[in-house]
């Protein structure tokens, strides 16, 4: 009965482990980010299309999970879903398609790297 009870305390003990540092990466992301760099990762992008990412590119997220800014196209009314223990950020246009992304977070910056390209962003 013991080792049930300290087991199932155990679980718990490590899903409330994994969800803070979640949150921690989640309270981190919710802010407005400034696009400042921009690569083409499997095939390069054109300077057009960079110097408008660069013109416009901006995100803001917020603490109830969604999104509004500009990439590729504005979204005006999007979602996003940060996983992995901040390593792996869903963004969802209004549409609700996908562009999945490598994340990381840091006080300051935002790395995103998709298939298409890799985004610097500054917090603002």
């Amino acid at each position: 009965m013991k080792k049930s009870k300290l087991f199932i305390f155990g679980i718990l003990l490590s899903a409330v482990l994994v969800l803070s540092c979640t949150m921690a990466k989640r309270n981190e992301l919710v802010s407005s980010w400034k696009v400042t760099s921009v690569e083409g990762n499997q095939t390069p992008l054109s300077d057009s299309l960079k110097s408008v990412i660069l013109a416009n590119g901006q995100l803001t997220f917020t603490e109830d999970g969604h999104v509004t800014g500009f990439l590729q196209r504005e979204i005006t009314d999007g979602t996003y879903a940060l996983t992995k223990q901040g390593k792996s950020l869903v963004i969802k246009d209004e549409t609700g398609t996908p562009w999945p992304c490598v994340s990381t977070i840091t006080k300051d910056e935002l790395i995103l790297e998709a298939k298409e390209m890799k985004l610097k962003l500054k917090k603002i």
